[in-house]
């Protein structure tokens, strides 16, 4: 327990989409003057994160971004350190002594070393679902670009083309009322994408063998089945699965074959979970319609890259949980866990 009138030294390393003053901002509103604040704004996302196998030293780390030495020195002899990307490894943590607190504004904290935080002392929190809503209504938005032939129209008008034939009934879009969702993940995205289909009236089936169906979900007709269901049934199907052992690359070419012709799939979740060279295959042989694609097992993603080139596939570059409110939630989260740790109580979202 921390002494409830000294001063708190934190310090925040945001970037140019968590901004470090946003977070200053929340965290002084509840914590008040005992929170002693500096700010560095790193350079993401308009320059890459990289992976902790690319540099000695941090391995085990992913996804992070800034220089280790200039992060520690930036952090110095902080007891709390609120950040989105910082990378903090075993190494660095020998020498932060003074810290006691990381509040990691991510749903996973691919970041810290988790496990030489433990040894050390240092107790990591992190923000689950703070992108919960963004990324279920891009998917919203994916599944309906792919249907109603958004993309397939707005991409021939650029090319000065008026697709008539796009109007045909052989043709032309279908709605979501007359066909199946399968959505393979029900967490926090799966579940909310989820509540925004039953607003369209569309048969919903669900993958995923460790949870249960809300009752407001069973009682409106979605249905739990078992992941060969609903690859045979789904005329749509949207992933939401995390990445974990079990779910690296179990969406691949048996998967796609499994899949009924014509199905769209859609990819909002995470790259590693999907075999695109399978995807390429059944997307190229016309087996699958088309294919709506967010995130990417290298990003960013090659310039000849194949699926690039395809003409049945919408791509956007890992932007789906970017929204203000994913910003404001993530940052009124940390301050929570700061105000937590100053008075005593036991932290919301312990990693």
């Amino acid at each position: 327990m921390t002494n409830e009138s000294a001063p708190c030294e934190i310090a925040i390393i945001g970037d140019r989409f968590m901004l470090p003053g946003m977070f200053a901002d929340h965290i002084r509103e509840i914590c008040g003057a005992r929170a002693v604040l500096r700010t560095l704004c790193l350079p993401w996302p308009d320059e890459p994160m990289e992976h902790g196998y690319a540099r000695p030293g941090l391995d085990g780390l992913k996804e992070y971004q800034g220089d280790p030495e200039e992060i520690v020195d930036f952090i110095g002899g902080a007891e709390v350190l609120v950040t989105h990307l910082a990378p903090v490894s075993a190494g660095m943590l020998e020498r932060l002594s003074g810290l006691k607190l990381i509040a990691v504004s991510r749903g996973g904290p691919v970041n810290i070393d988790l496990a030489a935080a433990r040894a050390a002392g240092v107790r990591v929190v992190n923000t689950p679902g703070r992108n919960a809503g963004a990324v279920a209504e891009f998917a919203i938005g994916a599944i309906l670009a792919e249907t109603r032939l958004i993309r397939a129209g707005h991409e021939a008008l650029r090319r000065g083309e008026w697709r008539g034939d796009l109007y045909r009934a052989d043709r032309t879009g279908r709605e979501l009322s007359e066909m199946t969702v399968g959505v393979i993940g029900y967490g926090q995205i799966g579940s909310r994408v989820v509540r925004l289909l039953r607003a369209f009236g569309c048969r919903i089936l669900v993958a995923d063998p460790y949870v249960q169906l809300s009752a407001a979900d069973r009682e409106d007709g979605v249905l739990h089945v078992a992941l060969d269901e609903l690859l045979a049934q789904a005329d749509v199907i949207t992933l939401h699965a995390r990445v974990t052992a079990e779910t690296t690359g179990f969406i691949g070419g048996a998967q796609f074959a499994a899949m009924k012709p014509g199905a769209i799939f859609v990819n909002t979740a995470r790259g590693p979970m999907v075999d695109y060279d399978a995807l390429y295959e059944a997307l190229s042989s016309g087996h699958l319609g088309g294919a709506m694609l967010e995130t990417f097992a290298i990003e960013p993603v090659p310039a000849d890259w194949p699926l690039l080139k395809l003409p049945n596939v919408t791509l956007t570059p890992h932007i789906a949980g970017a929204s203000v409110k994913t910003i404001t939630i993530a940052a009124q989260a940390c301050a929570e866990e700061i105000r937590r740790y100053l008075a005593g109580e036991p932290p919301v979202n312990p990693c």
